[in-house]
């Protein structure tokens, strides 16, 4: 019985010792691995860990405004954030109770516990605040990974309150902005829009996306789980440069007032559509340039379309008639007062021509003939003004060419050279037809003669601001001289005497206006030339010009420039007149005889 127990006893001691054995070798183990992270490997695993947590952050910088020339604001940024979840951290949420003690960090849902855990609380608490579903923010959080954008544009507030909820290192907010325009569909296709990643894609916004992008900086910082900063871990950063201030030369209250006038046109002659442009005479600068298009800046239709009145082309029609006769004064080949006699219709080269209404041959002067706006008139006159002439003069007033501010989408319009003119198109160049151009060409053009004979370079860009508020003015091109200061004078007398064959539509009452009105034949939808373009180019005063205002509409029920465009002028020249306060004109005393 003794052996059987002391056999047992010394079973029992060997179990003991075998284990006590194990237990030590793996106690030796464990020490030597920890010997091991402590003093051999400590160091590296350290450096990994805070090289995981340690990420450069970009710091946006802020783009720049968008101005009118009164600082108006018609772009801004505004701060913004992207709310991100970290799924795999979501996924072990469970909600504290709300007690006297967590009372600052714990989640209820209006008083009541959240009664859920995971993804489906942490919706629960955040979709009123972010305004969305429930159940499909739980299933945008329900995903493998750290990363899922919850919310894009969120405002500062709404991020503050999501704050509150005491989910940090479950969801947290990464700066943004978002463009505002204040603008609406004023200019809205000029202005444009930028792209999700803020970038100007279309009009000024891309035209001077350099200029308001300004420089990202960056900071780099160990992050909590959440992407949050560790206080005091900054290791590198660079601040970031906000972009500049864009001032433009556009005032914002004559362009809001174009585009209704335009709009209202349109409505008013069942037109197409109907554009201007608004300049002033000696600095180029463009006070308004619209159309009666309904585009909200900002919008895809602004960031991918063209601006109608930067991009379409039109023959001018008679408009065309100031340039070729400022280029016959000019070179010398006639003088205002040469006496024509002149039929409605002609018979020249094979090619037949006539006026826009039959009418008695009669006793005119040249400038009788722009009054009247008589197409044969020009014919006869040209006999003694060469194709290169008329090719050189319409060139020098710039018809066929950018207008150099760099405005996207803006068309130079065409301009063939007489090499290539046949019988006709050398003729009818001398009325405005045969070329095309657009709304900023022909208005510079006819500043020109209001300039004393001088074209400046049209400007769109009035300053740019920088961050630190310096100022720069753009430099623009230098100024050409088309025609001699008493060519352009005697043309502006015969502007006048053509805007006052108008008077009853387009006067505008205690200022003398320079004008002339264009109606050119258009393709239609047909191909065929069946449809219209009016316009009607003004300076104002005439006796003191302080602007230009070409309006041009398609396919009015009316035709007639003088008719249709002429009106719209009128109620153009009279805001202006009134909001500038530019004084009444004086009489007109004299002028060049239009007939004989």
């Amino acid at each position: 019985m003794r052996n059987g127990v002391d056999r047992t006893m010394k079973a029992m001691a060997r179990r003991v010792i075998v284990v006590g054995v194990v237990l030590a070798i793996l106690a030796l183990a464990c020490l030597g691995r920890l010997v091991s992270i402590q003093l051999l490997e400590g160091k590296s695993i350290a450096q990994a860990a805070t090289a995981s947590r340690t990420l450069p952050v970009t710091i946006s910088a802020n783009r720049g405004r968008i101005l009118d020339r009164n600082g108006t604001v018609l772009a801004s940024s505004a701060e913004r954030y992207t709310v991100v979840a970290n799924p795999e951290a979501v996924a072990t949420f469970e909600p504290v109770t709300c007690t006297t003690k967590t009372k600052s960090y714990c989640h209820e849902i209006d008083g009541k516990p959240v009664g859920v855990t995971g993804a489906a609380a942490v919706a629960r608490l955040v979709a009123p605040i972010l305004k969305m579903n429930a159940m499909k923010l739980g299933a945008i959080m329900s995903v493998s990974g750290q990363y899922a954008v919850l919310k894009k544009d969120v405002t500062p507030q709404v991020m503050r309150e999501l704050d509150a909820l005491n989910l940090g290192g479950y969801i947290y907010g990464e700066l943004s902005s978002d463009r505002l325009y204040s603008s609406g569909t004023m200019a809205g296709a000029l202005i444009g829009g930028v792209n999700d990643d803020g970038d100007g894609v279309g009009g000024i916004e891309l035209m001077e996306n350099k200029t308001l992008n300004g420089k990202d900086g960056y900071k780099v910082y160990q992050q909590g789980n959440g992407g949050e900063e560790i206080p005091g871990t900054v290791t590198k950063s660079r601040d970031a440069v906000d972009g500049s201030d864009v001032e433009l030369t556009i005032d914002s209250d004559v362009d809001w007032y174009v585009k209704k006038v335009l709009q209202d046109g349109v409505k008013t002659y069942e037109a197409d559509w109907a554009l201007a442009v608004v300049q002033d005479v000696s600095t180029g600068q463009i006070i308004a340039l619209d159309d009666s298009d309904s585009i909200t800046a900002g919008s895809d239709t602004a960031k991918m379309g063209v601006a109608r009145a930067v991009g379409t082309t039109f023959e001018p029609g008679s408009i065309g008639k100031v340039l070729s006769m400022s280029g016959m004064l000019q070179t010398g080949a006639h003088k205002l007062t040469d006496k024509f006699t002149v039929p409605w219709r002609i018979e020249k080269d094979g090619q037949t021509y006539q006026d826009a209404e039959e009418h008695a041959t009669s006793n005119w002067t040249l400038s009788g003939i722009l009054q009247q706006s008589s197409n044969v008139g020009m014919v006869m006159a040209g006999e003694k003004y060469s194709d290169s002439d008329r090719y050189k003069f319409l060139t020098k007033f710039g018809i066929g060419q950018s207008s150099g501010m760099g405005i996207p989408g803006e068309s130079s319009g065409t301009l063939t050279g007489p090499e290539v003119w046949d019988g006709r198109t050398r003729n009818t160049v001398l009325f405005g037809q045969g070329y095309a151009t657009n709304v900023l060409q022909i208005t510079n053009a006819i500043a020109a003669i209001a300039n004393k004979g001088v074209r400046t370079q049209q400007s769109i860009i009035k300053s740019v601001i920088s961050p630190d508020g310096k100022v720069t003015h753009p430099t623009t091109g230098k100024a050409v001289r088309v025609v001699d200061e008493d060519v352009a004078s005697q043309m502006m007398d015969a502007m006048e005497s053509a805007a006052e064959h108008y008077d009853q539509f387009a006067k505008v009452d205690g200022y003398r206006v320079a004008s002339k009105s264009g109606t050119a034949e258009v393709a239609g939808s047909d191909g065929k030339l069946t449809g219209i373009v009016a316009d009607w180019a003004g300076i104002i005063p005439a006796d003191n010009p302080r602007f230009v205002i070409t309006v041009v509409i398609k396919n009015p029920q009316g035709i007639y420039g003088g008719l249709t465009a002429g009106p719209l002028f009128k109620q153009i020249g009279e805001f202006l007149m009134q909001k500038y306060q530019v004084p009444t004109s004086e009489a007109r005393k004299s002028a060049i005889p239009v007939d004989w």
